[in-house]
């Protein structure tokens, strides 16, 4: 019993120049499968409007209602949506899908290293040329020489696992330096390893003074403008999950990456926009084994991590350094050890807008608190003054992160 692989996933692009793109998901189930989904929609910079889940544990059928760009590629975005899905097995000559739970391979991690004098904006159009060709950057060096010349280290892994082809890697460096236009620029990539080994070092602690600047931002997350009720009297089989939030760019990404690192199973869920940026969203969910969530601490828990997440997915700071100005972005990593996507690529474009330069750049993982977390350290250029002020600076980047601007 399966499905056609072209039918895995259903992309109906608009009759009407107003009305939204339907993806239709129709597949076997795994825990976490709605986050795998959504963080590749959040990848490909779609808005969702609306959602459906329904699953019987064994089957799920999900609708995205979503809002794209002139440049999405939804064929390329087809064909990632069934790659998250599991996998495919051959029946009679024909490609059916059907459950597995095997692991991914790791990826190959390569080092992408150039030199060439600096700009404005010169981070940012690297990193939005790495996005277009799927390069998923792992981790970032970034210095600034007494000259003006600019040494950029990115580990980075392909999505397409390609990069070890001559072919590809001409590619990406030719389009490197058409961004770049700089003739004295200097590009290579060499493969460093696969994932387990270049990044099995466990997180480092961060120092005290930035850990205190997260910390006091855990202190003040608190709003009522979100709101989640948690029932155990409206289904017979089922926890009801009730949230009502301020939208924000991947606020289902969130609430799904949240469920499956607790191991939660949806069996049925609905997400909706309202007015006045306004999200509602109702889940009948259910732990592991097959029941419902009665534990107070483990109730508790769930709820107190939801709000989390909806108030600051992600944390942002900006802080004195002595005479510089570091801005500071924690973004909490999930057990299957994966980030929020396009966090770099939303840093760098904030502060080409404000227009301001980088000095230096650093992402590397590190422990904050309970939480590992992708930590992005940015030194800001004040060669020539900085002109705005940091609380600007940080409600700039803070809007970009969250969609608002």
């Amino acid at each position: 019993m399966g499905i056609l692989q072209d039918d895995v996933v259903i992309i109906r692009e608009p009759e009407k120049e107003h009305e939204s793109t339907i993806i239709t998901v129709n597949c076997p189930d795994k825990t976490g499968l709605g986050s795998d989904l959504c963080r590749i929609i959040l990848f490909f910079h779609l808005t969702i409007l609306r959602g459906d889940v329904s699953t019987d544990g064994k089957w799920c059928y999900i609708v995205f209602w979503v809002v794209g760009k002139e440049k999405t590629r939804w064929s390329l975005l087809k064909k990632r949506l069934i790659a998250a899905c599991p996998t495919c097995s051959s029946a009679s000559g024909i490609s059916y899908y059907c459950s597995d739970l095997q692991p991914p391979k790791p990826h190959d991690v390569f080092l992408l290293k150039f030199c060439c004098n600096d700009r404005k904006g010169l981070l940012h159009d690297v990193t939005e040329v790495l996005c277009e060709l799927e390069l998923t950057i792992k981790k970032v060096k970034v210095s600034t020489t007494p000259d003006g010349k600019v040494l950029d280290l990115f580990f980075i892994t392909d999505t397409r696992e390609l990069l070890h082809t001559q072919k590809r890697r001409d590619d990406t460096i030719d389009k490197l330096t058409a961004v770049l236009e700089d003739i004295f620029t200097t590009i290579d990539i060499e493969l460093v390893g696969s994932e387990t080994t270049v990044f099995s070092q466990a997180s480092s602690s961060l120092p005290n003074a930035i850990k205190d600047v997260f910390d006091l931002q855990n202190g003040t997350s608190t709003s009522d403008s979100v709101s989640v009720v948690m029932d155990n009297t409206l289904s017979p089989a089922h926890t009801l999950v009730q949230i009502m939030c301020q939208d924000h760019k991947g606020l289902l990404f969130d609430i799904m990456r949240t469920l499956k690192d607790f191991n939660i199973q949806i069996s049925y869920g609905r997400f909706s926009k309202k007015s006045r940026g306004k999200c509602e969203i109702d889940l009948f969910i259910m732990q592991v084994d097959g029941k419902k969530i009665v534990d107070p601490s483990k109730k508790e828990s769930l709820s107190s991590r939801l709000k989390t997440e909806l108030l600051r997915p992600l944390k942002v700071a900006v802080v004195s350094r002595g005479p510089d100005t570091e801005l500071l972005v924690a973004n909490p990593v999930e057990l299957a050890g994966k980030g929020r996507p396009l966090v770099f690529h939303d840093i760098t474009l904030a502060l080409k807008m404000l227009g301001l330069c980088i000095f230096s750049a650093e992402v590397g993982r590190h422990v904050i608190g309970d939480r590992e977390c992708e930590v992005y350290r940015v030194l800001l250029d004040e060669g020539e003054g900085l002109s705005l002020p940091r609380n600007k600076i940080e409600k700039g980047v803070w809007k970009m992160l969250m969609g608002w601007e």
